[in-house]
């Protein structure tokens, strides 16, 4: 693909060129031709770009296939926990406090938050780098919060 743009671009320099050197003095096809030199070379850079950004845009959609299914996993691993923690505060027998259940809640309101974001950035899918960044240390903070929540720290 890129082989066939880059002889598109030299081909119709030099075809251009050609055509508009044949009635002119040495000099203006001197400069005619340094125009069309520079003319092709941001052509070709041109095409450049727009090869490695399609190139990129594949990459990130794989990319985003494997991340998306790995966060996909997590978050449903959070949702067990979550209604793990729930049925044990259903438990009779065992004294949970308000602030408990209040935390509980906090973490699957968190963890739902994390599933709009996802869903949100595969409609627009601007910045990755900086997406994925966020979001994996939103993730990260979501399972140690969820750690920290089951430690009893009374021993």
């Amino acid at each position: 693909m890129r082989k066939l743009i880059y002889s598109l671009v030299v081909t119709t320099a030099l075809l251009g060129g050609t055509i508009l050197t044949g009635c002119q003095t040495p000099t203006q096809k001197v400069d005619n031709a340094k125009v069309t030199v520079q003319d092709a070379k941001q052509d070709l850079k041109d095409a450049q770009k727009d090869a490695n950004a399609e190139l990129q845009k594949i990459a990130t959609a794989e990319e985003w296939k494997i991340f998306k299914s790995e966060s996909e996993v997590k978050i449903k691993d959070n949702e067990i926990r979550i209604a793990e923690l729930k049925v044990k505060i259903a438990k009779p027998g065992q004294i949970f406090d308000d602030i408990y259940a209040n935390k509980i809640n906090t973490l699957e309101q968190k963890n739902s938050d994390l599933r709009i974001k996802m869903d949100a950035y595969e409609k627009s899918q601007s910045d990755w780098e900086k997406f994925k960044q966020e979001f994996n240390h939103d993730m990260d903070e979501l399972g140690q919060a969820l750690k920290d929540l089951t430690v009893d720290n009374k021993k």
